[in-house]
């Protein structure tokens, strides 16, 4: 999923104009990508003459400290060592299921692909 890099947008508006299904809104003069929108073409990081639409890949240290600090603000409504281990084996459970979904569905797409 694209995403752009505030400190590098412009609002210059030349990725919102080549969008083809308007996913793109500037604010600001900072664009942003509505997620349930983007189809994701690339359309707009083909585009983007300052480098500020970014790659996914890019986001997941970022992610992964999201996830932690969330982990943490959960923690803190338990009291006992014992409890927030619990906590930790379930949300570990948690993220292994999803990784087992991801897992899955790229399996699927790849299904696809070799289908077409």
């Amino acid at each position: 999923m694209p995403w752009v890099k505030k400190e590098l947008c412009v609002g210059c508006g030349i990725c919102q104009r080549k969008c083809p299904v308007d996913a793109i809104t500037i604010t600001n003069r900072v664009a942003s990508i509505d997620d349930a929108l983007c189809i994701r073409c690339g359309t707009c990081h083909d585009v983007c003459a300052r480098d500020a639409v970014r790659h996914d890949s890019e986001r997941i240290p970022l992610e992964v400290e999201e996830k932690v600090r969330w982990a943490n603000g959960l923690l803190k409504h338990y009291k006992t060592t014992e409890d927030r281990r619990s906590l930790i084996e379930r949300l570990s459970r948690h993220f292994a299921k999803e990784k087992k979904v991801a897992e899955m569905a790229m399996h699927r797409l790849q299904e696809m692909s070799e289908n077409l």
